[in-house]
């Protein structure tokens, strides 16, 4: 069985950090890009940022570049996402997304990811 499972959300102050762990199990970790994407609420899903091990490729969207990390632990089959200089804007919940194929790890593409987490809320007040 397929499992991603986030966690580390939580309520912080704007200026301040905090770090996503998505724990993967169930598919061959290395085979896939990982990525996490977010939506807040009355807007759509979007890209945050996503890391292929097999391409040593990694993606930020516009809004994070500078401010978020993500990086991988193969032998925990883990993905973390380090978010410092937290901003209200940041507010929304963070999914952890697998996919596989050179676009959707490069372009961090939505409609290539197979498999979701349930999401977990990050909260950044001002």
């Amino acid at each position: 069985e397929v499992q991603l499972v986030e966690s580390g959300g939580g309520l912080v102050q704007a200026g301040g950090s905090l770090r996503l762990s998505c724990a993967a199990s169930g598919f061959t970790f290395d085979d896939y890009a990982i990525g996490w994407f977010r939506q807040a609420p009355g807007k759509e899903r979007e890209a945050v940022s996503c890391i292929s091990s097999r391409l040593g490729s990694t993606y930020y969207a516009e809004p994070v570049k500078g401010r978020f990390t993500i990086s991988t632990d193969n032998d925990k089959n883990t993905v973390y996402l380090e978010m410092n200089s937290l901003e209200p804007e940041d507010t929304a919940v963070y999914y952890c997304a697998a996919g596989r194929g050179g676009y959707t790890a490069i372009y961090c593409n939505y409609y290539g990811m197979d498999y979701w987490g349930t999401g977990i809320a990050v909260t950044v007040s001002s």
